[in-house]
């Protein structure tokens, strides 16, 4: 993973993984059309970036009427833009049923580096084609990096006891990927929006240029209908990254009230 993508990667820790085997998901979404969530990012102190999620009524056609549009965008703070300007969007359109994707487009501008991406899944043949060619994955449930955050939230974590782990398929930057995710356990947060019950989940993490070797990347994911990640935190080898949720619309279920498939 690019250095470049660690904005987004910390904004979305709770996107990838992958597994042989399919992974067992809820029927009924946690989101809805017109949510909309909104996060900032400090590095230490420093405001670094903003970025915004939602789900919206899909204007393309796929060959199930019951599409999402995914979008993700953010950006560098204008404090933060005088060290590096990161200014990226993100596109996937997914099914309603499955949440798995039809399309991905991705507009990165970060410094002086830009790319484009436009990719179709095949979950069939369990192929990707990017346009850099087609891949292959090993997994039927294979994700772009926004449609990964979303199955996320709407994985069955009924059986999950402390400690347990889980992986996730992804395609990014022109290859396809796993890692995987810990189980922790629940915990009360403060939030601008009041103290919520949240899942804590534990996504691994790789030491090298941007982590250090005993670094521990924490997501904390609301305990409720909605499972929206509202803080995560990881150390890296200067200072540390915290990212917070600040304004969540449009969301499907009461923000902290839980339903059957809370922990």
């Amino acid at each position: 993973m690019r250095k470049n993508y660690l904005v987004l990667f910390v904004l979305m820790l709770c996107l990838n993984s992958l597994s042989a085997q399919s992974l067992a998901y809820l029927k009924e979404p946690t989101f809805k059309e017109g949510e909309k969530l909104t996060y900032k990012l400090r590095y230490g102190v420093i405001s670094a970036a903003t970025g915004v999620l939602s789900v919206n009524k899909s204007q393309l056609q796929f060959s199930n009427k019951n599409v999402y549009h995914l979008n993700a965008f953010g950006q560098t703070s204008s404090a933060f833009s005088i060290f590096y300007t990161v200014k990226n969007k993100y596109d996937s359109y997914i099914d309603g049923n499955t949440y798995q994707p039809y399309l991905y487009l991705e507009d990165i501008k970060e410094g002086k580096y830009t790319r484009k991406e436009y990719a179709t899944f095949d979950h069939k043949a369990q192929t990707v084609n990017g346009a850099k060619g087609s891949f292959k994955s090993k997994n039927p449930q294979t994700f772009d990096l926004l449609s990964a955050y979303y199955f996320s939230r709407n994985l069955d974590l009924s059986s999950l006891k402390v400690d347990d782990s889980f992986k996730l398929t992804y395609f990014l930057n022109d290859e396809i990927g796993e890692f995987k995710v810990t189980y922790v356990g629940t915990e009360d947060i403060k939030t601008s929006l009041g103290t919520l019950n949240c899942i804590k989940l534990s996504p691994e993490i790789k030491p090298g240029r941007i982590f250090k070797k005993d670094s521990k990347l924490y997501l904390w994911v609301t305990n409720d209908g909605n499972r929206i990640p509202v803080k995560a935190q990881v150390e890296i080898l200067i200072g540390s990254i915290t990212m917070e949720l600040v304004k969540a619309e449009g969301l499907k279920y009461e923000l902290g009230k839980k339903v059957s498939y809370s922990k």
